[in-house]
């Protein structure tokens, strides 16, 4: 049960994050590297992959949820270095405005991985193949 719902929360925050992107995408800017190109088009590409996500997430029968579970954590860690990046330049965003609010942003993405990964069943799924080996 408490994995069901974890799951929905998961889909609606990426669904819910993923607006941002196209509303609010000033603020996602602020998270895109200098050598990334086309910034623009990296923060509304990242707005239709949350959604996607999300969606996915909510929607998708059980048989793909670890799937999509190890897809949403890849995407957790692939736009880490921006996080990164927006940490280490002091660039504000989101009301993060000072280095302890962006490093405990820092520490939160881990958090984001291991949601996915639990609430899609992903790491269970793994762990279920590894001993049957």
């Amino acid at each position: 049960m408490f994995t069901k719902i974890g799951r929905y929360l998961l889909g609606l925050f990426l669904i819910f994050a993923s607006f941002g992107h196209f509303f609010s995408a000033n603020e996602f800017l602020a998270q895109v590297p200098p050598w990334m190109p086309a910034p623009e088009l990296v923060v509304l590409v990242s707005g239709v992959v949350e959604l996607a996500l999300g969606s996915a997430i909510i929607f998708s029968p059980r048989r793909f949820l670890p799937l999509i579970g190890w897809v949403t954590a890849g995407f957790f860690l692939v736009i880490f270095p921006g996080n990164l990046w927006q940490y280490f330049e002091g660039r504000d965003a989101f009301g993060l405005d000072s280095d302890s609010a962006r490093l405990m942003r820092l520490l939160f993405q881990p958090l984001l991985i291991i949601w996915a990964l639990w609430a899609t069943g992903a790491f269970t799924t793994w762990r279920q193949r590894s001993r049957a080996k």
